[in-house]
């Protein structure tokens, strides 16, 4: 697909997606890479618009340069946010207490240490819809108690079980509990896929993503 094509399949994504306002959203494609560019007026909807142009065929990346300027119903303290922030890590089951933040000007740093990726993504996730953050830093280790042997055999073994992922297109190498995925795929959702195959063994510390997407 030529970068004019794949920018208006992008910019028609974001206009089916209620939650963003799509007028407000430029769009540039260079070579499969995705550019949003504009202003927004929650944290959540350039989250969204990330999140929709991803999905994309075609997209291989994307830079998310969407500025955030929150109204004046929307705007809170950094003290405001903190609490709220805090108090959402809180109720949320799969966020252990060990994680902490630090609030400048709406953006929000996420720092501790946890066991899995998973619960690194739930935090970030949890605080990208309160109201007056512009942006959510997310500085969470990931430390895992355990360092399974085969890990490397689960991970090829999860890919092969996931119906989105060509398993035979995917290398797999494990040093130092530190995953390294190289190869091509058709599309950044199998990618992802991939990448989550590989968070979700027990005792990986990080995951280098090296596949590249070949529509």
């Amino acid at each position: 697909m030529v970068d004019r094509d794949l920018q208006k399949q992008v910019q028609n994504a974001l206009e089916w997606e209620p939650s963003i306002d799509a007028a407000h959203v430029g769009v540039a494609v260079d070579k499969g890479v995705v550019t949003l560019t504009g202003e927004v007026r929650t944290f959540a909807e350039k989250a969204a618009a990330e999140r929709v142009a991803l999905k994309v065929y075609g997209v291989g990346a994307v830079a998310n340069d969407i500025a955030v300027h929150l109204p004046s119903d929307l705007k809170r303290t950094d003290a405001d946010i903190a609490r709220a922030a805090l108090e959402a890590l809180t109720w949320h089951a799969e966020v252990p207490p060990q994680v902490s933040v630090v609030v400048s000007d709406g953006v929000v740093t996420l720092i501790g240490t946890v066991e899995w990726n998973y619960q690194k993504d739930a935090a970030a996730r949890v605080l990208r819809y309160l109201k007056g953050v512009r942006n959510v830093v997310n500085d969470i280790t990931v430390r895992p108690h355990v360092n399974v042997a085969d890990v490397r055999a689960k991970i090829e073994a999860a890919l092969k079980r996931s119906a989105e992922v060509d398993a035979r297109r995917i290398n797999v190498a494990i040093h130092d509990s530190v995953v390294t995925l190289t190869g091509n795929v058709h599309s950044w959702a199998e990618r992802f896929e991939a990448r989550q195959a590989a968070w979700a063994a027990p005792g990986v510390r990080t995951v280098e993503d090296r596949i590249t997407v070949v529509p």
